[in-house]
């Protein structure tokens, strides 16, 4: 359990920090969306890798901080390393995205990238934070990091103001640490709006875990919405937390991915990666019915070239 006194802390201790995001209404379609996208490196990230690194000691800072990262929680981590004075090396599977690997460098981390997907760099990152007694500062197995990420569900619900209290919260899903920390932040609420996590059916494997109970025989497969890739921690918090405050976990198709790429940008003019696209993904294919909606863009931080080719094969589109 996150108590929600650790998250009022980590409101207050990350705030000089980062942006309110804006929350747009869509009234047609009985949405509201977070636009994370908007944060301070680009996703909601920050939230949580500053909370964490804010909060250690100046000696277990001193040591230094190795992460694994598909790119935007490197990114936080570098950014809270660069604030605090401390030295960050994280670890990426070869092929992340080129444009997140260059900002984690520009935020002054070492990048160190690991041959294989996701899976291989992180049990990279963990043995070589252990070998040299480094702090090791992980995307959402950790309870200040989700507590961190929770402070986007304090926000939100100040922003709302009661308004729209018995929402479907539509929330991108991989490890688990927003969904965990937006659980947290909702309960006591009532109605508590109901928890959908939303995955890449190409990467499925906290679906499989929450559907099946296991994450074996689960294909990685290439996906747009690469931080929602690979495999959670098997002794990870977030399993027993998505448990308790995850009401259903659904798939999206990579078009369907692209699709509200496409959606966001033509219609609010707002540019978002794939892992940030699923639930508005979940609404335009109508696999969430229920409103009043909220759907959380996680980030933007999507590989221009990407973003162009994929916005050109929908230009004229009709969005209903």
């Amino acid at each position: 359990m996150i108590p929600h006194e650790w998250l009022e802390q980590a409101a207050v201790r990350i705030a000089a920090h980062l942006r309110t995001t804006p929350l747009t209404e869509d009234v047609e379609r009985r949405l509201f969306i977070k636009w994370e996208n908007r944060q301070v490196t680009g996703s909601f990230k920050p939230r949580g890798a500053l909370n964490k690194i804010l909060g250690l000691e100046d000696w277990e800072r001193a040591a230094g901080l190795v992460a694994v990262s598909a790119g935007n929680h490197g990114q936080g981590v570098a950014m809270a390393a660069g604030l605090t004075g401390a030295k960050a090396q994280v670890f990426v599977p070869e092929h992340a995205v080129e444009a997140k690997v260059q900002a984690i460098r520009e935020l002054g981390a070492e990048v160190r990238r690991v041959p294989g997907g996701y899976a291989e760099a992180e049990e990279a990152g963990r043995a070589y934070a252990a070998e040299n007694q480094k702090n090791w500062v992980s995307p959402y197995n950790d309870g200040q990091v989700i507590a961190g990420q929770g402070t986007l569900g304090l926000e939100i619900l100040r922003i709302l103001g009661g308004r729209e209290a018995g929402a479907a919260w539509l929330v991108p899903i991989g490890g688990g640490g927003l969904i965990a920390g937006l659980g947290a932040a909702l309960s006591g609420t009532s109605p508590r709006p109901r928890l959908i996590g939303i995955q890449s059916e190409a990467s499925p494997f906290t679906h499989s875990l929450f559907k099946r109970g296991t994450q074996s025989g689960v294909d990685d497969l290439p996906t747009l919405a690469d931080g929602l890739s690979g495999a959670v921690e098997k002794d990870s918090i977030t399993i027993p937390l998505m448990r308790e405050f995850v009401d259903d976990i659904l798939l999206v198709s990579e078009d369907d991915i692209a699709r509200a790429i496409a959606f966001a940008w033509y219609v609010f003019g707002e540019k978002i990666e794939g892992s940030g696209a699923v639930g508005l993904a979940a609404i335009l294919t109508r696999r969430v019915q229920a409103r009043p909606a909220v759907a959380v863009v996680s980030g933007g931080n999507i590989q221009p070239e990407v973003h162009a080719r994929i916005v050109a094969k929908y230009q004229g589109e009709k969005w209903n």
